[in-house]
């Protein structure tokens, strides 16, 4: 018989002995062995819970029991989780996370920890919630050289744009509605503000491309400067506004991941992802294109994703080398943001001058209204809409909005 802990019993990790006990039968039929929850580690007390009597308060018990041959990792932040973690692998037990964090600061060492134990540190959970992406871009899509991936990966921010799309909230009112809801947390920084979709891009680019990048190498806006004005003159237009996290490989070898929204126009299938919804999109050689759509977070979704990693635990008794990258010592393999190029849509305040530098930079005005002059160009980098901005500003207009245009 295979055993098995939880460390951590909020939100995902109750849904994991929920989701477990639920589907028991199942799930060891998928392992091709007999399971069950020993341990589950959190300092709360829990009286009367149904599995009260498998609660510890400390590690020590976890990874000094020989019985135990792989844990599920949903506490969340970077320690103690990392320290539980590397005391786990350095005991070869294979560690199963659904803690982003952790991987985009940390994974190089555990992974590297979990090869030296021969065992594992899976994290499928850490990107897309239940939307599998981490197994196929290692495994179903190794004969690929990936030449970019672009995703949606943050369900708060996606509910909230949809909003001002469909219901013209703006984004305050929008944001209240989804701490309501319970999609977002009443410090909702991490999400609007990109950091959670710059962990999980992270972790993508680290698995795609071969070397740990750090969240401080990526470059990362959120959403709150979003005005509703601009989600509707877009809409009309033809696309819909999106908090887009997108790894690319450049020509000089470098790669280049960034967070910010973009204009994601409506022939390219991330525009109609709506809601708490998420999507990533994988470009290579002989895929061409491929998408992967479901909810990228939540309670169960999220449980459904760390178990289907415990399954692997328990039938591999050796490490999945596919599942790996390297240290990196600085970021120079990082492109900066100013080189990527686009198409930008302007939001600006009109005036008689104004118009004569559009023509210039090769823009087409597709809105003109008491908002200001609305208008996209020929594809630059952001480089040089930084030098069209500072010409619209001498000439005595107001930027209002920069918003690129993606392209996949």
């Amino acid at each position: 018989m295979s055993k098995f802990a939880v460390l951590g019993y909020g939100v995902v990790g109750s849904g994991v002995v929920e989701l477990f006990y639920k589907n028991k039968e199942k799930i060891e039929k998928k392992a091709g062995d007999d399971m069950d929850v020993k341990y589950i580690l959190d300092i709360r007390d829990f009286p009367g819970n149904p599995y009260e009597s498998k609660f510890v308060k400390t590690i020590d018990a976890i990874v000094n029991d020989s019985e135990i041959s792989a844990v599920a990792e949903c506490m969340g932040g970077v320690e103690p989780a990392f320290t539980f973690t590397k005391q786990c692998l350095e005991k070869g037990i294979s560690v199963s996370t659904s803690n982003k964090e952790l991987v985009a600061a940390k994974g190089d060492i555990l992974l590297k920890l979990a090869k030296e134990n021969n065992c594992n540190y899976f994290f499928e959970a850490s990107v897309g919630g239940a939307i599998p992406i981490i197994r196929p871009l290692h495994r179903c899509l190794a004969a690929n050289s990936i030449d970019g991936v672009a995703g949606i990966l943050n369900g708060t921010t996606n509910f909230i744009l949809t909003k001002m799309i469909e219901d013209g909230m703006k984004f305050d009112d929008a944001l209240k509605l989804a701490q309501e809801l319970g999609y977002a947390e009443k410090n909702p920084a991490a999400d609007i503000e990109g950091h959670d979709a710059c962990r999980k891009i992270c972790i993508i680019s680290s698995l795609v491309y071969g070397k740990h990048v750090y969240p401080d190498s990526v470059y990362t806006k959120g959403i709150t400067e979003i005005k509703l004005e601009d989600v509707q003159t877009v809409n009309k237009w033809g696309g819909a506004i999106k908090l887009i996290a997108k790894v690319s490989e450049l020509e000089n070898g470098k790669i280049l991941p960034f967070v910010m929204p973009m204009i994601v126009p409506f022939e390219n299938l991330m525009s109609h992802v709506d809601d708490v919804f998420n999507a990533v999109m994988v470009s290579g050689d002989g895929i061409d294109k491929t998408l992967f759509y479901g909810r990228g977070a939540g309670k169960l979704p999220t449980a459904s994703a760390v178990l289907g990693d415990v399954i692997e635990s328990v039938k591999h008794d050796k490490t999945v080398f596919s599942q790996m990258w390297d240290s990196s010592e600085n970021n120079e393999f990082v492109e900066d943001r100013k080189k990527y190029e686009a198409v930008m849509y302007f939001r600006v305040s009109a005036n008689d001058s104004v118009k004569a530098i559009i023509n210039n930079c090769g823009g087409n005005i597709i809105d003109e209204s008491a908002d200001g002059i609305c208008f996209v160009t020929e594809k630059m980098s952001f480089e040089k809409s930084e030098v069209v901005a500072e010409s619209i500003k001498n000439s005595g207009s107001e930027v209002i909005s920069i918003i690129p245009v993606l392209e996949i």
